[in-house]
């Protein structure tokens, strides 16, 4: 068994909609059927033998060895804590080669599985050992510190339950809600609305405590000090005991507290210095340690903190008993795990000998160990939930602290006796406030009631009823989808929305192209729903990128297929039939939102029949209203857009609006038939989206099928008084619209010039020609700029295969060259021809036109 490629799909794909490892895995004849390969399970099961059942990729088939390694990486996930269920093992056209398809929720852990499982079949089938346990540990280690921490993540999920997509934008804690305009942006428990200056006070614990007493809010006396003679001072002046801290310290990092003398003074000021240059001493207040989470203007959690401390059981040592509370599975390393491990370091052992205590005394039956003055839970505390007992009048006090600061989410530290009454009342005051408070206590506390912070916080950055969308428009097919594409962002833009626009000729926002080349993939449509200046999206869906990596969104509110007829690059990726072709185009459909639409070529079979997958409505589109799936669409009272005596029609029941085709300049009055599609397909998708079709008819009148708007898309252009078409038309369903096309249009002499893609089946090549010999007296065959794996000359031999017997063709040449091939034929041209132009390198072969016909124009200028 080999696997011979490994790729993340991270959106929805050919297999699921959830984020998956694919592998390409060759196995040999005798890998095909486990039960030739004789105790081959019972050494697996030995190694692993949480495997559990291994199920054959289909009925009445045999379990190989691809189907193993596809139950030992799912298994080895779930294993380790993550919650993965799909997988899916599918035996491919070519002898012996699979697709092995399985779930991840962190990409780096997928991968990680894929790999040890391949380890685990090689040890079962050597006989060698393998350490089911480690991996499953590395696996679970990874996943720890891969995942959105438990603060970040109680946000996100919060978020999803309302229908808000979410981009993690870095590996740690920064993370987009939203898309484009809508979007808006966390980082832990810290929201983009949140200013760096109320950051920067909330860091400076003098300044905070100045402000905060300067507003009425109770606070412990005390002040920055420059030396240890200078804490002792204030510690005499405020009244001992007190606290030492770091003036801009987190998480009680450096912070000691109940400091009585001058000896723990000096130690306490080293330990803070050595976290920062400032030092401060304050007043220590007697009681307990309280967290308050102040979100906007409410008081939505608080908890009780209690340091680290172990109870003495009369047997176990110090050391003992810390080891086994840190046996508790909720007690982790980091911040993934609801509480952190207990640690036995110098501040520990210093804590226990102020109560003459070593880490291996035995405490007495009963006996409370305390090993850290603060009870921070990074540093091993606990907490319980006590939200229901606040005191109005000390969240009253909290709201106000985290305003003055002008934090949209606070931790407010407070140190009291109890929260049932004010802190004025019991000598309590707030010691600090946290910007970007960690939310484990709360989310998940020791003791009490968990409290779903995520949810005010959401609520804090979108409206009710918001789920930070912005209309989305897929739109995929063989043929036209970048027309459709282009003319469906001129109808958004001139509803006056900003439009990001994805297709194979670049990105653009807001008309400006801002990446070129093929962008019709999954990362050029992420980046769109990335920028903030966009309103609406629509993005060009093509093969590749579905196959490559999967979708570039979850879902979308409108997606367009405008044909699949006969297919295209048929043999490259294991997608080798019509049928294969359908099911992938058919993704977008499949992630239609429930309240959107799937607009559909009715016309075409293959198209029509993606409607049962369709999560929402469908409209049909088709020049036919006759059709019968138009017809039964429309009988049970469902949209469908036609043409009808001039006009494309919309119709929903018995109301219709209607738009004369000679009002939209790319169907050339309606003689352009596969243009006419495009505009109905467009019209559609406006329709779906909601447009006004005032709006619709001016975006469609002001839309021209030339070089700016649709290149390579049928630009006409006047050469010496023949007609050029310049077309990127590239496989047989392509021709025979073309050919259809110009057959409406006047020309004396027809010319053709035409390459084929190396990627393409040979008889897909050999089709284009036969169709055009039909059509064109003169064809002019050159070899393109890339060949695509053929050799030398083997693409121009298969279009003259094509051209045998051509009934109309009378001139066959061959040009190494296409702007060579170009300059022929037009070489050739007289006034009244009509010249196609199937250009390869279209933005530079569209220049090249522009160019000839300009000279050709200034010489007639200068002649006159």
């Amino acid at each position: 068994m080999q696997i011979t490629r490994i790729r993340a799909l991270r959106g929805p794909n050919l297999w699921t909609r959830s984020t998956a490892i694919e592998a390409i895995v060759q196995c040999a004849p005798e890998e095909h059927d486990i039960s030739q390969l004789p105790g081959l399970e019972d050494r697996l099961r030995a190694r692993f033998p949480q495997i559990g059942a291994l199920q054959p990729q289909g009925a009445g088939q045999s379990v190989s060895l691809a189907d193993v390694l596809e139950a030992a990486a799912l298994s080895l996930q779930a294993q380790a804590g993550c919650p993965v269920t799909f997988s899916r093992t599918h035996a491919t056209v070519e002898e012996g080669t699979f697709q092995v398809v399985v779930e991840y929720t962190e990409e780096s852990v997928g991968r990680l599985a894929m790999e040890r499982a391949e380890q685990l079949l090689q040890a079962a089938l050597a006989d060698t050992p393998f350490d089911a346990d480690t991996v499953v540990a590395e696996l679970r280690e990874l996943d720890e510190d891969d995942r959105i921490g438990p603060s970040t993540g109680s946000i996100v999920d919060a978020a999803v339950a309302r229908g808000i997509p979410f981009r993690r934008l870095t590996s740690g804690s920064l993370v987009q809600l939203g898309w484009g305009s809508k979007a808006r942006r966390i980082q832990a428990a810290e929201l983009d609305l949140t200013s760096a200056v109320a950051e920067s006070i909330a860091q400076d614990k003098d300044l905070t405590k100045r402000l905060l007493h300067a507003a009425g809010v109770p606070v412990p006396m005390g002040r920055p000090v420059a030396d240890v003679d200078d804490a002792w001072a204030v510690a005499e002046e405020v009244g001992l005991p007190v606290v030492v801290k770091p003036q801009d310290g987190n998480q009680g990092k450096g912070v000691t507290v109940n400091i009585s003398t001058r000896a723990q003074l000096q130690a306490a000021f080293d330990t803070a210095r050595s976290f920062s240059d400032e030092v401060m001493v304050e007043r220590y207040l007697p009681g307990n340690d309280f967290r308050l989470l102040v979100v906007g203007h409410q008081l939505v959690a608080a908890a009780r903190r209690d340091p680290p401390q172990v109870l003495g059981d009369g047997q176990h040592s110090v050391r003992e008993l810390v080891d086994i509370v840190n046996q508790d599975p909720r007690r982790g390393s980091g911040h993934g795990t609801a509480l952190t491990k207990i640690r036995l370091d110098d501040i520990a052992i210093a804590r226990l000998a102020s109560e003459g205590l070593t880490p291996e005394s035995v405490p007495v039956q009963g006996q409370r160990v305390v090993l850290r003055n603060n009870a921070n839970l990074s540093t091993g505390g606990s907490a319980t939930d006590v939200t229901d007992d606040v005191h109005p009048e000390i969240a009253a006090r909290a709201i106000e602290a985290a305003q003055t600061i002008g934090l949209h989410i606070c931790g407010v530290d407070v140190i009291c006796e109890s929260m049932l009454k004010p802190l004025e009342e019991q000598g309590g005051g707030i010691v600090e406030v946290n910007a970007a408070p960690g939310l484990r206590m709360h989310l998940a506390p020791s003791f009490g009631r968990p409290r779903n912070v995520g949810v005010p916080m959401v609520d804090e950055l979108f409206a009710p009823g918001e789920d930070g969308r912005i209309p989305v428009v897929a739109v995929t097919g063989t043929n036209g989808k970048t027309t459709t594409t282009r003319l469906i962002t001129q109808l958004l833009a001139a509803h006056g929305l900003r439009v990001g626009m994805t297709n194979t000729d670049g990105v653009y926002v807001h008309g400006r192209q801002i990446d070129s080349g093929d962008c019709s993939g999954p990362k050029s449509a992420r980046n769109v729903l990335f920028h903030p200046e966009v309103d609406a999206a629509v993005l060009e869906c093509a093969r590749g990128g579905v196959l490559r990596e999967g979708l570039g969104f979850d879902r979308c509110q409108v997606a367009v297929v405008t044909n699949v007829g006969e297919g295209d690059h048929l043999g490259l990726n294991f997608i080798t039939t019509v049928e294969d072709v359908a099911v992938l185009k058919r993704v977008i459909v499949q992630n239609v939102a429930q309240d959107g639409y799937a607009v559909l070529n009715a016309a075409d079979p293959h198209v029509a029949a993606m409607a049962g997958n369709c999560p929402g409505q469908v409209i049909f589109f088709a020049q036919d209203r006759h059709h019968p799936v138009m017809a039964t669409h429309r009988a049970q009272g469902s949209r469908v857009v036609y043409v009808d005596e001039g006009h494309i029609v919309a119709a929903e029941g018995s109301w219709r609006e209607s738009i004369a085709l000679r009002d939209i300049p790319i169907t050339r009055g309606g003689s352009i038939g596969f243009q006419v599609e495009n505009a109905m397909a467009a019209v559609a998708a406006a329709w779906a989206v909601g447009l006004p079709w005032q709006t619709i008819r001016r975006g469609l009148a002001g839309f021209a099928s030339d070089g700016d708007n649709a290149p390579g898309r049928f630009n006409v252009m006047d050469y010496r008084g023949a007609t050029l078409i310049a077309d990127y038309g590239h496989n047989p369903d392509a021709m025979r619209a073309l050919v259809q096309a110009v057959a409406a249009m006047p020309g004396q002499r027809r010319s053709v010039v035409i390459s084929g893609a190396g990627d393409r089946r040979d008889q897909d090549i050999i089709e284009q020609t036969r169709i055009l010999g039909a059509a064109f007296d003169d064809v002019v065959l050159y070899q393109d700029a890339c060949q695509r794996g053929r050799a030398d000359g083997e693409v121009l031999a298969l279009l003259q295969q094509g051209l045998q017997g051509a009934p109309r063709t009378s001139y066959v040449t061959e040009i190494h060259g296409e702007f060579i091939a170009i300059d022929h034929a037009l070489a050739r041209l007289q006034p009244g021809d009509l010249c196609l132009v199937l250009v390869d390198q279209v933005h530079e072969a569209l220049e090249h036109l522009r160019q000839r016909c300009a000279e050709t124009s200034s010489a007639t200028a200068g002649a006159a």
